[in-house]
């Protein structure tokens, strides 16, 4: 069992600052942080690129997860693997992807939609999860065993070189906060309002961590975790709660249907946020304006193509592995590289505002007013979590150095330089565009 990284706090308050610190300039997010901090058009690209290629294995994942949730609900149990091939897996995580971004480039209003049922499965989320610890509690009080031994050995960290391969993921958990970033500014009171929705969004991640953990651990033995526990794991739990309380399987039905909603909200979210960076400061320089195309609503619909063929390729990719719970696991353990790698940015775009901006006004938010320890703690970070992005191209889920280990080694090394790596391709395709309009205009 792991318990939060020590610089959630950090990375948090330093989105806060910076969201705040560039609320009035353009809505290309951390794109606009590295680009306006450092000074380089080049970075801002490299970063917005960056950015956009990391959410692409993060819908995949929660793609896969509509369909477990589907799953859960149809089926009452983890057999989906019976009733579906790898390669029916994948094509059905495509489709749903492809749904939703059509969806999204032919209808105004369905993140509107979206957004709104997403905003209730979450409220239904928060009731399950205090319905969830109650019955914790009921079932302690009532006889109920703790699978976990409660003792150092069972929650201590071994730090191992597969320790430090896991983290990153963990870090992918706990990151999100610069997402909240081109939306400041629909705020009444972007100050205010901004630093306690983010002194919240800590809040909350730290309570429920911690909780969920705990519960996690009364239900499950710490040193004998089911092998698609990263599948099924929170559908086993609610199962076992549930059964424990003479609820029979309707608390895991509840959870599964709550979930399903929350994971379409989410990925709908995803891909707007994703477009958004499309719109980046530097985006018109080195992007073809192909890409940049936007529709009456002001989406760049070109941009979900790209979006789909790099998702294509990581389905192709992973229909290599041979069972469902391996692509699960496979595209979820990508996260833990790609995710970290842009927080770990986060810390850069910090790190360069603060080198150049040594005063602040008495009503600004400051993370560490004291330049010299606001700089040492902005490198920690970033050290850290660098360190922690490239531990994660080790394979996770498989024995060390077998056949399986191999393989999904270089998958994760191909997959990491053809996410980032296609990003170099666009200014080369602009400066051919650009000529090709100058030959034109001659």
């Amino acid at each position: 069992m792991k318990k939060p990284q020590k610089n959630t706090l950090p990375y948090t308050l330093i989105a806060t600052q910076l969201g705040l610190a560039y609320k009035d300039t353009e809505e290309g997010g951390l794109a606009s942080w590295i680009r306006r901090g450092t000074g380089s058009d080049v970075l801002g690209y490299a970063t917005s690129w960056m950015y956009w290629a990391q959410t692409v294995p993060y819908l995949v994942d929660v793609s896969n997860s509509i369909i477990v949730s589907i799953s859960w609900m149809i089926l009452g149990n983890n057999t989906l693997g019976k009733h579906m091939s790898p390669f029916m897996f994948g094509l059905l995580t495509f489709v749903i992807i492809l749904i939703f971004i059509l969806c999204e480039s032919a209808y105004k209003n369905s993140l509107d939609l979206l957004s709104l049922i997403g905003g209730i499965a979450m409220f239904a989320m928060s009731v399950i999860f205090v319905i969830f610890v109650i019955l914790i509690i009921w079932a302690l009080m009532h006889g109920g065993h703790i699978a976990t031994k409660m003792e150092w050995s069972s929650f201590k960290p071994n730090f191992s070189v597969h320790y430090f391969s896991t983290t990153g993921l963990l870090i992918f958990a706990m990151s999100g906060a610069e997402l909240a970033a081109p939306y400041v500014t629909r705020l009444k009171n972007p100050r205010k309002e901004f630093p306690k929705s983010m002194w919240m969004l800590f809040a909350m991640t730290v309570f429920m961590t911690l909780t969920e953990t705990l519960g996690l651990a009364v239900l499950f033995d710490a040193k004998h975790i089911p092998h698609d526990f990263k599948m099924n794991g929170a559908f086993y739990a609610f199962q076992l709660l549930g059964e424990e309380a003479g609820m029979g399987k309707s608390l895991m039905y509840m959870y599964a249907i709550v979930c399903l909603l929350n994971f379409m909200a989410d990925l709908a979210a995803l891909i707007d946020a994703a477009s958004r960076v499309f719109a980046s400061d530097t985006s018109e320089k080195y992007m073809p304006s192909w890409l940049r195309k936007k529709n009456k609503d002001g989406l760049p619909v070109n941009s979900y193509v790209l979006t789909c063929s790099i998702t294509l390729f990581l389905l192709l990719l992973s229909g290599t592995l041979p069972e469902i719970n391996d692509i699960f696991n496979w595209l979820l353990n990508l996260n833990g590289i790609v995710s970290p790698y842009k927080t770990s940015v986060v810390f850069l775009a910090f790190l360069a505002f603060r080198y150049r901006h040594k005063t602040f006004a008495k009503d600004d938010f400051v993370f560490i007013r004291n330049n010299k320890g606001a700089l040492a703690v902005g490198w920690w970070c970033f050290i850290f979590t660098f360190i922690c992005a490239t531990m994660g191209f080790l394979p996770q889920d498989v024995t060390f150095e077998s056949p399986q280990w191999t393989k999904q080694l270089w998958m994760n090394i191909i997959t990491v330089i053809v996410l980032f790596g296609t990003g170099f391709l666009l200014p080369w395709l602009r400066k051919l565009e650009l000529k090709h309009q100058a030959k034109a205009n001659s």
